[in-house]
């Protein structure tokens, strides 16, 4: 584990904490390659079901750390591609990650911080969390982790906000998609677990798959090909030892043997 973050587990679900509170969980080449192991762990891990990302100290994440940029500035264009590369896969990890993900957004998050919001399941944050899309201030854009915020915010706001490079409270934040609830500070963890409450009560394959499900479905062009492929998962799902487990517990009024 890298020492930039902070790993707990609590029955089946993990806590991944960016812990560079000093420097509001800014990114650099270790914190991006840190997390990236962490995740993709924590993907192959069979007795983890939820992933809490969450941040150390004031922000959940300031974005691009000024050291590192200043170290990229300076370095050639094939430099900077492999550099952004490593964050692209960072991005794609969390994204596409084989476990239901929630963010705890109790501070700030700018930039690549906005990315890590877009890229997991659920978006919790407090009234006080602020975003932005800053790069456009700096002569660049968001351009890694455009895929995942276009999706959470839609190519409509991602215009205004990839250009404009404002600063947004967490109910615009709430308006535009990027967060999926807004709660008093007290009460954020409570929030947090209750979702997380949910996905433990769900299916573990079901739950964890949802997400390639609605990626698939959102890409497809060949509507048959969907429909086809769509049957073929339900009946493959219904006749799963997941799917007899499930159908039994909801006909026979009992927990399934999943429920923690």
């Amino acid at each position: 584990m890298s020492a930039n973050l902070t790993l707990s587990r609590t029955g089946a679900v993990a806590r991944l904490r960016l812990d560079r509170p000093a420097l509001h969980n800014a990114f650099d080449d270790a914190l991006i390659a840190g997390l990236t192991d962490a995740l993709q762990a924590l993907g192959r891990d069979p007795a983890v079901r939820v992933v809490v990302l969450e941040g150390a100290g004031a922000s959940f994440s300031a974005g691009a750390d000024l050291n590192w940029m200043r170290g990229m500035a300076a370095a050639s264009e094939e430099a900077n591609r492999e550099d952004s590369l490593r964050l692209a896969r960072l991005m794609r990890t969390l994204d596409e990650l084989p476990k239901p993900t929630i963010a705890r957004v109790h501070g700030a998050a700018f930039g690549g911080g906005v990315g890590l919001v877009a890229c997991c399941d659920i978006a919790i944050g407090v009234p006080e969390a602020k975003f932005g899309l800053t790069e456009s201030r700096l002569g660049l854009l968001p351009a890694v982790i455009s895929p995942y915020v276009v999706a959470a915010i839609g190519a409509r706001n991602a215009r205004r906000y990839f250009a404009s490079a404002e600063i947004f409270d967490a109910g615009e934040a709430l308006r535009i998609g990027l967060l999926h609830e807004v709660v008093a500070a007290e009460g954020l963890d409570a929030a947090v677990d209750r979702q997380v409450g949910f996905l433990l009560r769900a299916a573990p394959f079901a739950s964890a798959d949802a997400k390639r499900l609605v990626r698939d479905v959102a890409a497809a062009t060949d509507r048959d090909r969907l429909d086809a492929d769509n049957a073929a998962l339900i009946a493959a799902l219904r006749v799963s030892p997941e799917g007899q487990e499930g159908l039994a517990a909801f006909l026979d009024k009992r927990p399934a043997s999943w429920v923690e």
